[in-house]
Order: structure tokens, then sequence, then C-alpha cells
């Protein structure tokens, strides 16, 4: 993800399209809308910088 890339922060991307176990992944998080972003026990739903910044915050 671009966003988190210009911030400095470490990530891993998990392409659904590619791979079968990032699928099952989302869908056990009861999450089917992308993109999602989880940073330590927070899964945020969709863009929204405003709430990937708290969550890095916090």
């Amino acid at each position: 993800m671009e966003y988190l890339s210009q911030k400095g922060v470490a990530f891993v991307e998990k392409n659904v399209a590619r791979d079968p176990d990032a699928v099952q992944e989302l869908i056990g998080m009861g999450l089917r809308s992308l993109p999602v972003v989880v940073i330590g026990e927070q899964r945020l739903s969709g863009f929204n910088p405003a709430a990937i910044d708290a969550a890095l915050a916090s």
C-alpha cells in the first residue's frame, strides 16, 4: 500500500486474487470488502487515512 510505504511503515501485502489462504483469512475476519488494514487488534475496512493514522498512533 503506497500510503503505508510513504509513512515508512512495514507491512505484509496479501492478494486475495492470487492467494486462496488470504481469501480464507479475510472471510475468517468476517470481512468481505477490500482493502483491509490490520494494525494490532484493529481491523480497518476501506481506505481511510485518518483511521489508519489513529491506529498507528495507538
